[in-house]
């Protein structure tokens, strides 16, 4: 009476994760800076390292931040990726790239989407700006920039990607 089975190698198994943060003092500050079509970072005063959005201590020096500086949104291409795997529910389908950028008046890079652009001349140093939703629908997110696309500038030279100083900033 030997049942002969198959062997089971896997299943799916939908997960959904619904999560609810609270803000801390240094996001909430950034968002409402935000809502306003303001990008402010905060600058260590220990190593001068700007971040965007801030996180309230320096990631390198471990010492509170607290000076709010605001930055452009015009940024540099740090490093960035051309995806070409869809992420369900996801509006943005591939191909379509990510990047880190370091606004002007910054040198710590955050992600955001390029567009209007051929993935295939991407670069880094390539000079970017920030393309903002109607200023209606501006909430406390991130997402009020819908994209960064290129600019007709020339580009930063490696060596100096988060070491250039902008007009009014002092390293």
């Amino acid at each position: 009476m030997s049942e002969e089975r198959e062997m089971i190698t896997g299943i799916e198994v939908p997960i959904y994760l619904k999560y609810h943060f609270t803000a801390g003092e240094a996001t909430a500050r950034f968002l409402s800076q935000v809502r306003q079509g303001k990008l402010v970072g905060q600058r260590c005063p220990s190593c001068n390292n700007v971040y965007l959005p801030p996180r309230g201590s320096c990631a390198a020096c471990g010492v509170a931040t607290t000076e709010e500086v605001e930055v452009a949104d015009k940024c540099t291409v740090e490093s960035f990726t051309i995806v070409y795997i869809p992420i369900p529910g996801n509006p943005i389908q591939p191909p379509y790239v990510i990047a880190n950028l370091i606004p002007d008046g910054a040198n710590i890079s955050f992600i955001h989407l390029l567009s209007e652009c051929d993935n295939d001349t991407v670069h880094r140093g390539q000079r970017v700006q920030a393309v903002w939703k109607p200023q209606e629908e501006w909430d406390y997110a991130m997402d009020n920039i819908r994209y960064f696309k290129p600019l007709d500038e020339p580009d930063v030279p490696s060596e100096s990607i988060g070491k250039v100083p902008v007009t009014g900033w002092e390293v």
